[in-house]
């Protein structure tokens, strides 16, 4: 990767963007600090954005809705907390009581 400053791109920006072309990514500096890179078109499609947690969720909820209809959840067992067993009963009754 090839380092130069914003100035210098600016000053060069026909040779910056044949470089970045052949697929060489140069990173722009202010005050030698790194502040932008830049990569070719080709590098830049390969990104793929990172999906949310939640449009994740929504997918898979979509995609087994056939399944989640079908549970009952009231029969579902809460795990047992190991640490607490007192804990868990009462919490059981607290459910139960909601019912």
């Amino acid at each position: 990767m090839c380092t130069r400053t914003i100035y210098d791109a600016r000053n060069n920006f026909s040779a910056l963007v044949k470089l970045t072309e052949g697929g060489e990514p140069d990173e722009l500096t202010r005050h030698d600090k790194p502040v932008a890179v830049t990569i070719s078109y080709e590098d830049f499609k390969m990104i793929k954005p990172k999906e949310s947690f939640v449009q994740k969720m929504m997918e898979l909820r979509e995609k087994y809705a056939d399944v989640l209809a079908d549970l009952d959840w009231n029969e579902l067992e809460i795990p047992r907390d190991e640490a607490n067993e007192d804990a868990y009963d009462k919490k059981i009754r607290v459910l139960r009581e909601e019912e």
